[in-house]
Formats: structure tokens, sequence, C-alpha cells
């Protein structure tokens, strides 16, 4: 641990001061930029984007005198929906934290993602879509404070699935979960804004401006 100021502490060891960092179950440390780094990396990103969303939420509760009943009723469903991601998404960068040497170290549902995880995904997927109003063409972010949270936690886990492919390219895994997972969250948080925008009553803005008759 390291020193500073005469104090230790148990966050700040530099270890990595050299620009490596350890993996989950050990093994040899990489470089922060190796590719399986910027992957969980960018899961961790994902992760905090979420957190945004769900701050929205709790400070919507905050004002629930102002808030409808069956908004309220949603908007805490959406709140345990988005920590359940958050805390899958806790999985999925475990998973991209191990050495390939050390995978039979992992476990199912903690620190290795499941075809049971990809299946919770569609479900929430086909609930959700069920109940909103799809746009019929591309839409431009921003509509709502949450539905913005929302796009930038989607894009940021479109980012972590493009590099855990290149690192499946180099690294195959047997019944890999991983990207389809990724794949599915992606597809489930552009739902779920549109989900958000029309629980507040507004529609998405669509990528092209309407032309003036």
């Amino acid at each position: 641990m390291s020193e500073r100021l005469g104090r230790k502490s148990a966050v700040a060891t530099g270890r990595g001061d050299d620009g490596t960092t350890g993996l989950l179950f050990g093994g040899e440390r990489i470089s922060k930029d190796d590719p399986r780094t910027e992957a969980y990396g960018a899961i961790d990103e994902a992760i905090a984007a979420l957190g945004l969303a769900r701050a929205e939420l709790s400070a919507a509760a905050g004002d629930g005198a102002t808030l409808p009943d069956p908004m309220a009723g949603a908007n805490a469903q959406l709140y345990d929906v988005i920590l359940r991601l958050q805390r899958e998404l806790f999985v999925a960068g475990a998973e991209l934290a191990t050495a390939p040497g050390t995978r039979d170290r992992q476990r199912p549902g903690e620190t290795r993602v499941t075809a049971l995880m990809v299946a919770g995904l569609d479900e929430l997927l086909d609930g959700t879509e069920a109940r909103v109003t799809l746009p019929r063409e591309f839409v431009v972010p921003g509509e709502t404070r949450l539905s913005a949270a929302l796009e930038l936690a989607r894009t940021i886990v479109r980012r972590a699935e493009r590099r855990a492919v290149s690192i499946r390219k180099a690294e195959p895994v047997q019944d890999d979960q991983l990207v389809p997972y990724l794949n599915r969250l992606a597809d489930l948080l552009w739902i779920l804004a549109r989900a958000a925008e029309q629980g507040e009553s507004h529609s998405a803005t669509p990528s092209r401006a309407r032309r003036e008759s």
C-alpha cells in the first residue's frame, strides 16, 4: 500500500503507477490500454451512466406529489430494472476482467454471464416493447433527462460490445453468452428510453427535420 502525507490509502495502492493493472483471478498484469481493460472499462462507464438514469428517477420520486400515481408506479418498476441491469453489468465486467487461463474459477451468474441472464433481457424486451409506441425512424436523444441517460448508457454498452467481439476473435470461448447479453442489453436500453419518454408524455424527436409544406 502506498503512503502519502504519512497515511496509508486502502484505494490508491500505487501499483498501477506503471500503467498496468491486475485481473480478477490473478495472473500476469496487463496494460491499462489493453483491449480487455478497454472492454471492462466501457462496462464500468455504462454502469455509471445507468446510475445517472436511476438518479433521475430518484429525483422524480422526490417530486412524487406532482406525479400521477400510474407514472409513479412505472418509475418504481423502472428503478428496479435499472438497478438489476447495473448489477448484471458487474458480472459482465468480471468476466472481461478474467484472463483466459483462469476462466475455470468463474462462477455462473456472478463472474460469468449466463444464458439465463440473456433470456431475462429477452423477457424485459418483450414486456417493454408491448407497451410502447415504436418510432418509425432514427431518433435524436435528449427528449427527457431520463431517456437521455438511458441512451448514453446504450451507446457505451455498444462500445463494450464491440470491444468484447474483438476479444472473442482473439480468444474464442465455448458457449459464450457475453456478446449476446451486451447486444440484447443495448436493444433493451433503447426501448426503455422510448418508454421513459412516453411515460412523461413526450414523443421521440426524429433524426430528420420535418419539411415545411
